[in-house]
């Protein structure tokens, strides 16, 4: 950092400072909207994970009752 002749930084390095807050705050910002877009995004896939496992357990359980279903009254043919 440069300092003028009484040893206070000079006015040039202070624009520089302030120019980097201003970029770090901009940045921040954007690191904020990232997580929240990713949060949504993890929301989503929970969401689907759920409901393809769900969907899954359902076809299972659909194709065992099926099996039993389809067997009841109904002579074995050979």
């Amino acid at each position: 950092m440069s300092h003028d002749q009484n040893g206070a930084p000079a006015p040039n390095a202070d624009a520089d400072f302030a120019e980097a807050m201003k970029e770090l705050a901009r940045g921040e910002r954007t690191a904020s909207a990232l997580e929240n877009h990713l949060d949504s995004l993890e929301k989503k896939i929970e969401e689907l994970l759920a409901q393809a496992e769900k969907a899954e357990k359902d076809v299972q359980t659909g194709a065992s009752t099926g099996e039993e279903s389809s067997s009841q009254g109904q002579p074995k043919s050979s």
